[in-house]
């Protein structure tokens, strides 16, 4: 297995697209079966120039084939990790990024899409507010159950922006609801909504 850099670069206005039926978190681990080759082509200038990709939730159509209509917010990924198992499947690990709105998209003549996109900043970090708080030993417990893979380092436990984003990833919740909690730009109004879902759930107090 090789590692690609995720060394910090620019962010660019214009990056490829890879639509699919899951939402990416910043922080977020992706795990991701490549064969088709648009998207092998794209992996591989991906790694080659250290380039971005953006993973969007599909609005119509499917991850393989004609092109999926995405919805117009996703989060960047990096590469981090690949291996070739055998000729034409490559196996790749990407950790989620920041933000972005699709401005404008294209779709190219061998179906791979790409976008101009407008970065979404993320808010200064801020601590979990007491009343909320009762969402990070839960979080603990699923981190230390699911190990590194799943949730590699840096684990930030007062950062409420960390702690929603984390615990968005594994609710039982459909996708389009889980993307509307990627579009929060509030933390602590992603936490309300977190903590009354486990509420509800009873898997708080």
């Amino acid at each position: 297995m090789t590692d690609a850099s995720t060394t910090a670069q620019p962010l660019p206005d214009e990056i490829p697209l890879f639509p699919l039926n899951m939402v990416l978190f910043p922080g977020g681990v992706l795990q991701l079966k490549l064969f088709e080759a648009r998207y092998l082509d794209m992996a591989a200038r991906c790694m080659r120039e250290q380039l971005p990709f953006g993973v969007c939730l599909i609005r119509e159509g499917s991850e393989v084939g004609d092109a999926a209509l995405p919805h117009d917010f996703g989060s960047m990924a990096r590469i981090a990790n690949w291996d070739m198992t055998q000729p034409g499947l490559l196996m790749i690990t990407a950790r989620g990024g920041p933000r972005f709105r699709i401005v404008e998209r294209k779709v190219l003549p061998d179906r791979l899409q790409t976008a101009r996109v407008a970065w979404q900043p993320e808010p200064p970090a801020q601590p979990v507010p007491a009343r909320l708080e009762a969402i990070v030993p839960l979080l603990r417990a699923i981190v230390e159950d699911a190990g590194l893979e799943d949730f590699p380092p840096l684990h930030r436990f007062d950062d409420a922006t960390w702690v929603g984003y984390r615990m968005a990833e594994v609710l039982p919740i459909p996708h389009q609801a889980r993307l509307r909690l990627l579009e929060l730009d509030d933390p602590i109004s992603r936490l309300e909504i977190i903590h009354a879902f486990l509420k509800q759930h009873k898997l708080i107090d």
